[in-house]
């Protein structure tokens, strides 16, 4: 005995919920007005329910047809999202893409990423942009964001993890030579810190106690700069220790610049996402990049690959 097909007459269903008649689906459809009758008939059979409220008049949706309706919605929608991923992943990308990056970490490993698509795919149109304000992906045209740090929930969002960023303590190797090492996160108000922030407020060092709990540490140090950049510079000058992020030092841990301070000592760490909206008619295009980075930054970020042997 055969099983009745649960997805037969979906089609011709739908139809009929857009056209608000059998007679105007059968039109549609290039059916019968019988044909179109006896296959929403099977099909209220099959699942059990009735679908349309059904005078000489009106033709109206029941609240398990409403229902329905809406669940068939959801899944077409999602059908012709992989249809267009599918198609996409086979054809050349084409056309603009907006993208917004985090100023020193999106130039330093992201942009390098998406000039490569770019080179890979010569229709696709990048428009990047890199700041470190939060911008709104709708208010500002924006196709696709790379964020670091928690995410709010958002039922207008997609987000694909990239990675975390770790937080690592840093010194130049003669700083420490001079100063000794600490041996504890306390042990740091006796060493000069380079701290992140201007006009006197630093912001406090996180370090994470025996239960995974972050524990803030206010640190002072003769240096306080508002970029990541310029403190990795005093860092690498022997001006202190500072607190920076892994992908930043990467290189600079490996030639040697700089060391590892209480490399034992767990402190907090940020994720990274893409994040762009649920838009079926742009999501396919912006998927197919975003997989293009996640090959580049999962399971191992680029910079903790090692250097290649010369």
């Amino acid at each position: 005995m055969n099983t009745p097909d649960p997805f037969q007459g979906i089609a011709v269903f739908m139809q009929v919920v857009q056209a608000g008649s059998f007679t105007l689906a059968a039109e549609r459809l290039d059916m019968s007005k019988s044909g179109v009758a006896k296959s929403i008939a099977r099909l209220e059979t099959t699942l059990g329910v009735r679908l349309f409220q059904r005078t000489t008049r009106r033709l109206n949706l029941t609240e398990e047809g409403r229902q329905f309706s809406d669940g068939c919605q959801r899944a077409l929608a999602e059908l012709e999202n992989a249809q267009a991923l599918a198609t996409t992943q086979r054809q050349e990308l084409a056309g603009r893409l907006r993208v917004d990056l985090p100023v020193v970490f999106g130039r330093h490993w992201v942009l390098p990423a998406l000039l490569e698509i770019a080179t890979q795919h010569p229709a696709l149109e990048l428009d990047v942009s890199l700041t470190d304000r939060r911008v709104d992906l709708v208010e500002d045209g924006i196709d696709l964001v790379i964020r670091i740090g928690p995410l709010q929930d958002s039922a207008t969002l997609v987000a694909k993890p990239l990675g975390v960023q770790q937080a690592v303590l840093v010194a130049n190797p003669d700083y420490l030579t001079r100063h000794g090492e600490p041996q504890t996160p306390d042990d740091l108000h006796r060493y000069a810190c380079i701290t992140f922030g201007s006009g006197g407020q630093a912001r406090p060092w996180h370090f994470l106690d025996r239960n995974g709990r972050s524990q803030p540490l206010a640190v002072r140090g003769r240096l306080g700069l508002n970029h990541s950049e310029a403190i990795l510079d005093a860092a690498l000058a022997g001006h202190g220790i500072a607190l920076l992020s892994d992908w930043l030092v990467a290189e600079h841990l490996r030639a040697g610049r700089l060391l590892r301070v209480l490399p034992k000592v767990g402190t907090q760490g940020f994720p990274i996402h893409a994040v762009w909206q649920k838009n079926r008619h742009l999501s396919a295009k912006v998927r197919r990049v975003v997989d293009l980075l996640a090959e580049r930054f999962l399971p191992k970020p680029p910079w903790e690959a090692k250097p290649a042997a010369r």
